[in-house]
């Protein structure tokens, strides 16, 4: 009896069949079925390009990049019935990680027609639908909840320190920041909806913003300074000076690079700033990262300009903050390692 009596002290071992590792290795298996038969898919649809093999050499594959590019940006390829497009909605819903990194690639190229294209009255079906299968994602994901933070208040007493006056409820003197707002199911896009979609679909790209190659970055860059519409000349000046007023854009006239000018609420702006400060701040060692840190000041200060056109303080102060951020990890007095011991203090004896 007392040998078939369970022992509730410690789990049961392991099956001798290895029941704990067979699932993974089916799993493994499924994650490799899919992402084969995605490559095999891709490869109907890319033909000026050989796919690799794997999905890992596949996101870093320049050429095979260029030719999605390519095709991203033909005049109807945001059609409902465009193959890419249905290739990449597909292959985000198979709900396989390395997949869906794969299309998160292509979410700067594809925000950035998209967005452009609006007032084009363009049929844009095929790029909603990978727009919304992203929103979708995320939206289940966060069962629709917002994202917050909870900043110090400096009125509050610390807790090393003893406090002269009452002590504050701080249940109900809590300073909360809103990172993302809440999230509403959304089946259509529409004109009230759109920043939101797109600026969720950034958000999903912020989250894997390490995987991502440069070629990525550098797209995103450029269609943030499309999206600001500035075509003036830069100067190298500090953001808190006065830009003259013929350096901003007018409202009435387009040039060529304004074509791609689209309104930037903060639904927008915040993730693109998130996503501009880590290339502007987390890339300036390698030579390539150093490409992608300029692509994004430029498109940070592009954004600047707009922020002062528009009069739009929360921009103007974000935009302005990075770029001094930026200014202050470029200057030299500022490349300091304080945790190295100094010769100039060492006392020889």
């Amino acid at each position: 009896m007392s040998d078939s009596s369970p022992n509730h002290d410690s789990p049961p071992p392991p099956s001798i069949t290895g029941g704990v590792s067979e699932p993974t290795v089916a799993n493994e298996s499924d994650t490799n079925a899919k992402c084969q038969t995605a490559l095999q898919s891709l490869s109907s649809i890319v033909t000026t390009a050989t796919i690799p093999p794997t999905i890992s050499l596949l996101l870093e594959d320049n050429a095979v990049s260029a030719a999605i590019s390519s095709l991203l940006q033909l005049p109807d390829s945001g059609a409902g019935d465009n193959n890419l497009c249905r290739w990449l909605y597909d292959t985000f819903q198979s709900a396989e990680p390395p997949l869906q990194l794969l299309v998160l690639r292509f979410v700067p190229l594809i925000a950035g027609l998209y967005l452009s294209r609006v007032p084009l009255r363009q049929p844009q079906a095929g790029f909603e639908a990978v727009l919304l299968a992203l929103y979708a994602h995320e939206t289940t994901s966060r069962a629709g909840q917002a994202v917050t933070v909870n900043i110090p208040d400096l009125s509050h007493p610390s807790i090393y320190h003893e406090s002269k006056g009452p002590a504050k409820n701080n249940s109900t003197c809590l300073n909360i920041a809103v990172i993302s707002s809440t999230l509403d199911p959304h089946g259509t896009v529409r004109s009230t909806r759109r920043a939101r979609i797109v600026g969720v679909a950034l958000e999903l790209y912020y989250g894997k913003i390490s995987s991502m190659p440069r070629e990525s970055k550098l797209n995103f860059c450029e269609s943030c300074e499309k999206w600001a519409g500035q075509n003036g000349e830069r100067e190298e000046q500090k953001p808190r000076a006065l830009i003259p007023e013929e350096e901003s854009v007018a409202v009435g006239g387009r040039s060529e690079k304004d074509s791609g000018r689209i309104p930037l609420p903060w639904e927008l702006v915040q993730p693109i700033l998130r996503i501009l400060g880590h290339c502007c701040l987390m890339g300036m060692k390698g030579e390539e990262d150093r490409e992608v840190s300029e692509a994004a000041s430029k498109a940070c200060q592009s954004l600047y300009l707009r922020s002062l056109h528009d009069i739009n303080p929360k921009a103007i102060l974000a935009t302005g903050s990075l770029l001094r951020l930026r200014e202050m990890a470029l200057d030299p007095k500022n490349q300091i390692d304080h945790t190295e011991i100094s010769s100039d203090n060492v006392l020889s004896v």
